[in-house]
């Protein structure tokens, strides 16, 4: 007959069971955790290679938009270069109808100078004749006095020179040649400019009042521009005194140290206020057909902004025009580029 078990050992293996099934549990438990955690990043996983697969796919139409974008930066450059090719051709055919502009003023010009500048030449011609006439008629007479004859032949030559000179001056002035840029003496350019206008003026009974600073008024840029911006407003002055009683141009420079004023004003009529605003626009005139092209004091206009400078006008009606021109002062050296 087997033994009783003895209690106390039953109760210390139900206890020993009992701890057991416990630590199992808690294993179970930690494995269904962890079966758990494995799950999560199975799907953390699964998302981040979707997410992945996204990101690539992505790239791949970023790199096809890239790839795109990149011809047509290609083609806008390329249309970019023809562009800028285009622009420099125009700019060039502006700047070559520009200078065809000036020639064509300056040759306008010189065409209203021409009454002038003959009437100018005219006198030392005949001055010429006279001298050439005085030594041939001691030749004919036989009364040779080679001291007497020297002295005409002599006068003669100055008289050439003279023509010359005024010949020479119309022939700059009027040459078409590339526009250099220099260092000029404005006042010098105001005087070569009355030379050419003086005839016109004093046959016109137009007096000339010069108030020129005794300073050096230098500016950079081309002085046969600077005459025919000149020239154009003495024209305009002796137009506009054509039936003024007073008949006075006056003409002054000074300087601040930093720009240059140079003033040409009249005792004209004036300027009414709706032409003052228009009279820098290319081809008005108040003229009558025929006899004013309108292109004067539009090429002054841009002859003082191709110089840095500004031009201004000022009128009261029954008080003559004044024009007002502001050039900067220059100390420097010109360099090599062309005005226009």
């Amino acid at each position: 007959m087997a033994a009783e078990p003895d209690p106390r050992s039953l109760r210390e293996e139900v206890a020993r069971l009992k701890a057991r099934v416990e630590k199992g549990e808690e294993r179970r438990r930690a494995l269904v955790h962890i079966m758990g955690d494995l799950n999560e990043s199975n799907r953390r996983l699964a998302d981040q290679r979707k997410a992945m697969l996204h990101i690539l796919k992505d790239s791949h139409r970023s790199n096809q938009r890239l790839g795109d974008s990149r011809k047509a930066m290609i083609h806008i450059m390329g249309d970019l270069r023809e562009t800028t090719q285009e622009m420099e051709r125009r700019e060039q055919e502006l700047r070559d109808k520009q200078e065809q502009l000036v020639q064509a003023g300056k040759l306008a010009t010189l065409g209203e100078l021409t009454t002038g500048v003959a009437h100018e030449l005219n006198n030392p011609l005949n001055n010429i004749g006279l001298f050439i006439g005085n030594a041939t008629d001691q030749l004919r007479l036989g009364l040779l006095d080679p001291k007497r004859v020297e002295h005409e032949l002599e006068k003669a030559l100055e008289q050439v020179r003279k023509a010359t000179a005024i010949i020479s001056h119309l022939r700059t002035f009027g040459r078409a040649a590339p526009v250099s840029v220099e260092r000029v003496d404005v006042d010098e350019v105001i005087e070569r400019s009355l030379s050419l206008m003086q005839e016109q003026l004093r046959l016109r009974g137009i007096e000339i009042e010069l108030d020129l600073c005794a300073a050096e008024l230098i500016v950079l840029g081309n002085a046969i521009q600077l005459e025919q911006v000149f020239i154009n407003l003495l024209t305009n002055a002796r137009d506009a005194l054509e039936e003024s009683p007073e008949k006075t141009i006056r003409i002054g420079t000074e300087s601040d140290g930093e720009e240059i004023r140079i003033a040409f004003a009249d005792t004209g009529s004036g300027i009414a206020a709706e032409v003052e605003q228009r009279i820098f626009d290319p081809f008005f005139t108040t003229k009558e057909v025929g006899t004013g092209t309108g292109l004067g004091l539009s090429i002054t206009y841009s002859i003082v902004k191709e110089h840095g400078g500004e031009i201004s006008v000022s009128s009261e009606q029954g008080g003559g025009a004044r024009f007002l021109i502001a050039l900067p002062v220059s100390d420097e050296e010109p360099v090599e580029e062309p005005l226009l």
